[in-house]
């Protein structure tokens, strides 16, 4: 099946480029040059009945800031989000990672890094869908890998599928500490440019999603200078 990817970015020569450039593997392209267009786009698409399989997001755009649009679509479609930043400080691509982004590439960027990067996510994705369906459980915490779902108590809870592969990572090996290093091979399938904070934030949401106390963990434990473990017995008074 064709992949679909929205480009968002109202930089009309660099819109055309990764469409030329994109079209030329095969992949299907659609581009909007402000927030809110990309947004009404994305969620027609949704409700069409086939949906973009990734949107690439501008940081700066003239009507609404790729923050705040990573967010709104965080808000209403479960699709991955590239997010480009045009400085490729540490802030953007926090921001973006902490409001929902699966990743990030800042200007100016090689094309075929674009691609790879899109490649992986996608590989993520689909790789999650054909393994088994079975749901881990730890304590109150159920983790369904074939829905791609996560409760607690029954009641659903929202993370990005980035975060989802990182928990099954961190589920997977419960009880085992784990790297930065580690988890980035567990969970981005191919080397690509390492960014060290990455992790450490897709955690953090993972806690504000998962834990009673976030600044108290349970299920996913800081071992300082080591990486995180996943604890095996949670929920324990």
């Amino acid at each position: 099946m064709t992949d679909r990817f929205l480009i968002i970015d109202d930089d009309t020569r660099l819109g055309e480029m990764l469409r030329d450039y994109l079209n030329a593997t095969g992949a299907a392209v659609e581009a909007r040059l402000t927030g809110q267009a990309g947004i009404d786009a994305a969620v027609l698409a949704r409700h069409g009945g086939r949906g973009f399989d990734a949107i690439i997001l501008d940081v700066m755009l003239p009507d609404i800031n790729g923050f705040e649009v990573c967010r709104r679509l965080r808000a209403q479609l479960d699709v991955p989000i590239l997010m480009l930043t045009a400085r490729g400080e540490d802030t953007d691509r926090i921001v973006g990672l902490e409001l929902g982004a699966d990743d990030y590439l800042p200007k100016p960027f090689n094309p075929r890094e674009l691609l790879a990067r899109l490649r992986a996510i996608l590989r993520r994705r689909r790789d999650s869908g054909e393994a088994s369906s079975a749901t881990l459980r730890f304590g109150r915490l159920e983790i369904d890998t074939g829905a791609r779902s996560v409760r607690i108590d029954g009641e659903a809870k929202y993370i990005t599928a980035y975060q989802f592969d990182l928990l099954v990572a961190l589920a997977r090996n419960a009880g085992r500490v784990l790297s930065r290093d580690r988890l980035m091979d567990l969970t981005r399938g191919e080397e690509l440019e390492a960014f060290d904070r990455s992790i450490d934030v897709h955690v953090s949401r993972l806690r504000a999603a998962l834990e009673d106390l976030p600044a108290q963990p349970r299920r996913i434990i800081t071992v300082r200078g080591a990486g995180y473990v996943f604890a095996r017995a949670q929920d324990q008074d």
